[in-house]
């Protein structure tokens, strides 16, 4: 008999491993993949593997993610790894010549596991490389998870805030609405428009890409035009020149002063945030009002800014929270394991096998690291 032959069909048989590890990270709560998206997975030809305690963080117990199909058991095993959080050099060490990796990689990050992974062998897809075109909007993960920051945003605005945010007519007089203005109207500031909005704010928006004012105004918000135009690629802000930021400068420290909020959110990628709210304009700022910096991850957008920090100068209260989506667990996995499961699919080839094909945009893109036969 022979052997080999049958070991080589079973093998050709073998359906990919999907693994869903618990995160390492301090204050990560999130998971990669939630219950409800495996089904669907195992429906196009992929086993799923759950580390037990994986979905604990987000209020996911081990049980649901059995009931629906996965196994418990050694998830960093698994052909493909999924997970949230760049790995940590212990969790580098747990993976294998040959296996996949997919999660947020900070491959623009001086401190990234990058090198270490192709040293590993490890395939890794960055999924804050995937391109930003119509094609890949499912898999979006950083519109996905700015969505969730910038919803939560303003619920912390309005927490630290001494003052209503929606305009109230009591017997006792009437408030006059909450000033909102939004600095950096990408995914996450357009949708802390709206929410600001939603609460009954006031709200103005301002970007350096003039053609997104049509954006901010869709969700009711006003535009605040300083004369700036500094469109780059991919969505992005490109970085200012010398005078250009100079004159932004000069502006915005007269604008800040006229709001009770400020939520800054823009990121330059591969730069340190670029700074748009001075000391100058907080010490500008009336008392009792909030800046809310979501840049604190790259720097800061706010001079005064201390990243992970809740400070009080000048009589303005300044948040930098880090990681907003990890503390809305829940919805944000949610969210995020329909980017990822999008991704794994498309590693698919007609036969349900793991072979992902480079000649597509999007995962030539989002692949940071490659095996030795995709070199």
């Amino acid at each position: 008999m022979d052997t080999e032959g049958l070991s080589t069909g079973s093998e050709a048989q073998r359906r990919p491993t999907v693994g869903v590890v618990r995160e390492s990270n301090d204050g990560e709560r999130r998971v990669a993949l939630v219950p409800k998206i495996v089904p669907s997975l195992i429906g196009k030809g992929l086993d799923v593997v759950v580390e037990p305690g994986a979905g604990e963080a987000a209020l996911i117990p081990d049980e649901a993610y059995a009931e629906v199909g996965a196994t418990l058991g050694d998830a960093w095993a698994a052909d493909v790894v999924v997970k949230v959080a760049p790995p940590s050099d212990a969790e580098v060490a747990r993976l294998r010549s040959g296996q996949t990796l997919v999660g947020f990689l900070a491959p623009r990050n001086a401190d990234n596991q990058i090198g270490a992974l192709t040293a590993a062998g490890v395939q890794a897809f960055a999924v804050e490389s995937i391109p930003r075109i119509s094609r890949a909007q499912v898999m979006d993960a950083l519109s996905s998870q700015a969505n969730v920051a910038g919803y939560k945003s303003v619920l912390v605005a309005a927490s630290e805030s001494t003052r209503f945010f929606p305009m109230l007519t009591t017997a006792a007089g009437t408030v006059k609405p909450a000033t909102v203005l939004v600095l950096g109207v990408g995914v996450a500031g357009l949708q802390a428009l709206a929410t600001a909005k939603r609460l009954g704010g006031r709200t103005t928006g301002y970007d350096v890409r003039p053609e997104v004012a049509d954006q901010v105004r869709s969700v009711g918000a006003q535009w605040l035009d300083l004369g700036i135009d500094a469109a780059g690629e991919g969505g992005y802000a490109r970085e200012l020149t010398d005078a250009e930021r100079a004159q932004q400068q000069q502006a915005l420290e007269e604008a800040i002063k006229g709001f009770d909020v400020v939520i800054t959110t823009a990121l330059v990628p591969g730069r340190p945030a670029p700074r748009l709210v001075t000391a100058a304009a907080v010490t500008g700022m009336k008392p009792g009002s909030v800046v809310v910096d979501l840049a604190g991850e790259t720097g800061g957008n706010c001079e005064l800014t201390e990243p992970g920090q809740t400070v009080v100068k000048h009589g303005v209260t300044i948040c930098s929270p880090l990681n907003l989506p990890a503390t809305m667990p829940e919805h944000a996995s949610e969210l995020y394991s329909k980017n990822v499961a999008a991704l794994l699919e498309l590693m698919l080839d007609d036969n349900g096998a793991l072979a992902p094909d480079f000649s597509d945009e999007i995962l030539d893109g989002a692949c940071v690291t490659r095996s030795k036969e995709n070199a």
